[in-house]
Order: structure tokens, then C-alpha cells, then sequence
């Protein structure tokens, strides 16, 4: 079910179907890119297709695990800041970054399920805030680096 086929008064259906359908996007840029071009640096930051993946895997635990959950980006074993998070060690493949991709994305569903739009939680270091604001926050940065993906894999394939 896409996010256009959702009953309109349903606002958190709407909400996930639309995370849902970005999560699946951002993960399919990938899809038939070497190892090579997965890590090829097409712009001056580090923003590589892969190192993009794993951003957003990174940033989806620490709105879902940290601040929702409560535990703490060092408990969790995350880097600090959101510039670490895009840079890509020599174990990561297509293959390890998405399935830590996937997993975060099950814990992330998984983390949620029972809670209303309207809980307020108090994990973000910045301060308390209802599910519905991350749920919006988490949106926009999946459809902002989706779009990156987007435009990075058209220039790997055109070259």
C-alpha cells in the first residue's frame, strides 16, 4: 500500500506508509552499483551512494533508538555527529550496509508500534518531543538524502 492509497484521516498510516516508501527508494539506489561505484566520491563532502545508506541508517537509530528509546548514541555504538556517520570504513559493502540499514529500519518499527503520535519523549539530547515530530523529522531526512541518491546515481550511470 503506498502512501496515497491511505484513508486520509489515518495520519500515522499515512506517515509510515510515506517513511516506508523513502526507506525502500533510498535502499534501491543501490541497486546493480559495484562496490566501486557505491563508494565513489562524486562531490566534494563525503556523500558517496553507499556512504549515504549508511547515514540515514545512523540517523534513523539515533531518532528511533536514542531519542525515542533512550539509550545513548555511546551506549549504542554510534559516532557522535552526523559527519562521521557518511564516512565508510574499509569492512563496509553494499551487503553489511544494508542489512544494518534493514535492521534499524525493523528496530525502528519495532520501537514505535505502541506508542502514540502524541508521546512525548525525551531521549534527543536538544530537548523533549512528540513521536510526531520525529516521525516528520525523520521523513524529510529520508526524502532530502533520497534525493542526493537519486542525483548521484544518475551520474554513475551516465559515465
Amino acid at each position: 500500500m503506498g502512501p496515497f492509497d491511505v484513508p486520509l484521516e489515518d495520519e500515522r498510516t499515512q506517515l509510515e506508509a510515506f517513511i516506508e516508501e523513502y526507506r525502500t527508494a533510498l535502499e534501491t539506489t543501490l541497486d546493480g552499483l559495484t562496490e566501486e561505484q557505491a563508494r565513489r566520491r562524486l562531490v566534494p563532502s563525503a556523500t558517496t551512494p553507499l556512504g549515504l545508506l549508511k547515514h540515514v541508517t545512523w540517523m534513523q537509530r539515533v531518532w528511533f533508538e536514542e531519542c525515542v528509546g533512550g539509550t545513548p548514541r555511546k551506549e549504542l555504538g554510534l559516532v557522535p555527529d552526523p559527519e562521521e556517520s557518511f564516512r565508510l570504513s574499509d569492512d563496509d559493502t553494499i551487503a553489511s550496509v544494508t542489512a544494518a540499514y534493514r535492521e534499524a529500519c525493523a528496530t525502528a518499527r519495532t520501537t514505535v508500534k505502541e506508542l502514540p503520535l502524541a508521546t512525548v519523549v525525551t531521549g534527543h539530547r536538544t530537548g523533549p518531543r512528540t513521536l510526531h515530530w520525529v516521525y516528520l523529522q525523520v521523513l524529510r531526512e529520508l526524502a532530502h538524502h533520497c534525493g542526493h541518491a537519486d542525483i548521484l546515481r544518475e551520474q554513475l550511470l551516465a559515465g
